[in-house]
């Protein structure tokens, strides 16, 4: 089985977020935020967040931008112009359109842990994305930290 975690920092505290990375044998983050540089919790920048998790977990950092949706699609949801039924059908094209799925090695994503800010990945793009993923590869394990 491929393991495939799910994370995002909102509401947790850096001790929470990092004892739930090392806890769970993630060995790689991709940050999937369209924009790293979020103000809700420092540590989670993107030009600290590499630091943290190397220094504290010994866990690889990328920021994939191919994984975010695209701004336009962010602020429609955000402004409550499109639902998040909307959302997922537009999401899910843009990675078709984008050919995520034949330009990744779904494989590689063992033990990595997909990075959003949301506390809870019910209505993120981080679970959308796990659960391409497990679409196009039965093998795919899904673990969403909380």
């Amino acid at each position: 089985m491929i393991k495939l975690f799910t994370i995002g920092f909102t509401d947790k505290s850096a001790e929470k977020f990092f004892s739930l990375l090392k806890n769970a044998g993630v060995k790689r983050i991709i940050d999937i935020r369209l924009n790293n540089r979020s103000q809700l919790a420092g540590w989670a920048k993107g030009s600290d967040l590499p630091f943290f998790v190397k220094e504290i977990g010994n866990i690889g950092y990328e920021h994939n931008i191919d994984f975010a949706p695209t701004k336009d699609l962010l602020s429609r949801y955000r402004d409550k112009t499109t639902s998040w039924q909307e959302y997922e059908i537009e999401f899910l094209r843009l990675l078709n359109s984008r050919n995520v799925a034949q330009r990744t090695d779904i494989e590689q994503l063992h033990e990595a842990c997909l990075l959003c800010s949301e506390h809870l990945p019910d209505q993120c793009h981080r679970r959308l994305m796990a659960e391409y993923f497990q679409a196009v590869n039965r093998d795919v394990e899904i673990i969403h930290l909380i």
